[in-house]
């Protein structure tokens, strides 16, 4: 068993410290070692208890929170959070992310989030990844000190074996309650804790200590793999954060892999699945100058243009149809969240119409004395493709005054300039 050190809790003792307080056996013994750690100043330690409705005993779990977070005399958070159910990643990682939500909302400026993961959870998550085929960057696991949003998340007990932790507990009379799904083999992680973890220990009594080891060797080649990719990344960056074909062209498959992944982790886009690193190297990098080929997964997509790799989030669809006057008066919000603005007047001389490209639509363009295609004009101002469609135009009549604030008419480029005026277009966001 390894020893639940006072060394242990020394990275944090003079920080404010948020706890992830389930009211479980690893979270309790968690807080009362922080509660009653030397040096700690008062006032630095507090819970947040996520109620995620899941149980029907979750009322009383936050009831045994309160209680004993009154009795030790720490402030206790109490947050409820919904939990999807048909998010499609199964109900264990839809609660996890719901949690880690909550914690990013409530964690305060300077303050650290502390965890009670321990060996033994290290152990079944090394097993689970190794499962799923991950490279060296799954199979680090959990880190016991990793940055979270604009914080840091802390797991002081990660070298820690679960009978350890049960030990002192018992030796402190601490009280703690038990999840009955945790005896349940249904979900992965409980059928390797109940089934295959204590059929390894029969054979290796060392099992989790050696996974664990492991995993901070796999965490330790990761770190070092890291700096690489990111000097890499560096040169495959070309303007707003697209990458560059002609440069990740240059490297060899596994450096084009990592850097792929780094990258979509940096624009904030879900964890790149390999099947999307594959389609990614062997469609899109390989395709025609012309071709617009794409990946798409969740709610975003990896979109080759112009010889460069962008990221694109899932755009709602405006209504078939849609249509609306705009004096612009005020700033206009766009069927698909987008919002278009008139600023530098107080008006048009006369409303106009909104509504969305339908295709063929010509415009003419100042100093120029016949009209255009639209399509073209689009084009040669470099709107990319997937906005193209998301352009609201500006009409008066059956004449395109304007798409957005990217193609604009000789008669509105006049009028605009003659009020010292100007449009601006917010694109849209992500569809949530």
């Amino acid at each position: 068993m390894n020893p639940l050190s006072p060394s242990l809790l020394l990275p944090a003792t003079d920080i404010p410290v948020m706890v992830g307080f389930s009211g479980g056996l690893d979270s309790t013994v968690l807080l009362h070692l922080l509660a009653n750690a030397p040096g700690r100043q008062p006032g630095s330690l507090r819970a947040l208890h996520v109620h995620h409705g899941l149980q029907t005993l979750a009322d009383d779990w936050q009831q045994h929170c309160s209680k004993l977070c009154a009795q030790w005399n720490i402030p206790l958070q109490v947050v409820q959070v919904e939990v999807p159910r048909d998010a499609g990643q199964g109900l264990e990682a839809a609660a996890r992310d719901a949690r880690h939500a909550a914690f990013k909302t409530h964690l305060l400026e300077n303050e650290w989030l502390a965890l009670a993961h321990h060996q033994d959870d290290q152990a079944e998550t090394f097993l689970l990844r190794a499962l799923r085929g991950a490279g060296v960057d799954g199979l680090a696991a959990m880190q016991a000190q990793r940055s979270f949003g604009a914080s840091t998340l802390w797991r002081p007990l990660l070298q820690v074996a679960r009978s350890t932790l049960e030990a002192y507990a018992r030796q402190h009379a601490l009280q703690w309650i038990e999840d009955p799904s945790n005896s349940s083999a249904d979900f992965d992680r409980n059928f390797l804790r109940l089934q295959v973890l204590p059929l390894l220990r029969q054979r290796w009594p060392h099992a989790d200590a050696a996974m664990a080891r492991s995993a901070a060797l796999a965490a330790q080649a990761a770190a070092l793999l890291h700096e690489d990719d990111a000097s890499l990344l560096l040169h495959c960056l070309g303007a707003e954060n697209a990458l560059l074909l002609s440069e990740l062209k240059q490297l060899a498959a596994p450096q084009q892999s990592r850097v792929l992944r780094l990258w979509a982790k940096q624009q904030g886009l879900p964890a790149l699945p390999a099947k999307g690193v594959q389609a990614i190297q062997q469609q899109l990098l390989s395709a025609g100058h012309d071709q617009q080929a794409e990946f798409r997964w969740q709610q975003v997509r990896i979109v080759r243009w112009r010889d460069q790799l962008h990221a694109v989030p899932l755009i709602k669809a405006w209504p078939e149809g849609w249509t609306r006057e705009w004096d612009g008066a005020e700033p206009v919000d766009l069927p698909d969240g987008g919002k278009l603005l008139l600023q530098g007047a107080s008006a048009f001389d006369e409303p106009l119409q909104l509504r969305q490209r339908r295709g063929g639509e010509r415009i003419q363009l100042p100093g120029r004395d016949h009209s255009h295609q639209l399509k073209h004009c689009l084009q040669q101002a470099d709107v990319p493709p997937w906005l193209r469609a998301q352009l609201p135009l500006i009409c008066a009549g059956d004449s395109v005054l304007a798409a957005a604030d990217r193609v604009i008419s000789a008669s509105l480029q006049a009028w605009l300039q003659a009020h010292d005026a100007s449009l601006q277009w917010q694109p849209p966001g992500p569809v949530n």
